[in-house]
């Protein structure tokens, strides 16, 4: 049985994928992340903290978009 850490701390949630391959994709994101916030800082000229702010602000708006959009497209369908 699985709990909610599962998904927040890769190496639980490594069970259900396989061990390393958890792990691995773990890494991955954070690299694609990682890079995301570097280019944001070089981009703007900002510190690497104004930058991970900006990239989560902009993870929400998505977020929020796309949110947004599946109550207009189909209201009556809940999680």
């Amino acid at each position: 049985m699985f709990s909610i850490l599962d998904s927040y701390i890769p190496v639980l949630g490594a069970r259900r994928r396989g061990g390393l391959g958890g792990l691995i994709s773990f890494f991955i994101r954070v690299v694609i992340y990682d890079i995301c916030i570097t280019g944001i800082q070089e981009v703007l000229g900002v510190n690497r903290w104004i930058a991970l702010f900006i990239f989560l602000a902009l993870l929400l708006g998505v977020g929020l978009v796309g949110y947004m959009l599946k109550q207009r497209m189909s209201p009556g369908v809940e999680d």
